[in-house]
């Protein structure tokens, strides 16, 4: 079969065509660098959020082996049994 010509309309369609999936895999690339990005920063607030609970349950830990059992108030400064 010989070699047969495109019109000029079928090469704007194809390569417009070529323009779109390239687009879109750039626009795939940047989101995914995005993702990483932001599990990396979960991970880190998930190791600061362990931090702060082995930090919190200490702390109840001292005040209950200081005080006993009771409640806080906060804001007048006194421990309730």
């Amino acid at each position: 079969m010989a070699d047969q010509n495109l019109t000029p309309e079928e090469i704007s369609e194809i390569k417009a065509t070529q323009q779109t999936q390239e687009k879109l895999l750039n626009s795939f690339g940047e989101l995914e660098f995005q993702i990483q990005t932001l599990e990396l920063q979960k991970e880190k607030l998930v190791e600061q959020l362990e931090k702060y609970k082995t930090e919190e349950q200490n702390l109840a830990n001292k005040l209950s082996t200081k005080y006993g059992n009771g409640t806080i108030d906060v804001e007048k400064g006194v421990f309730q049994n």
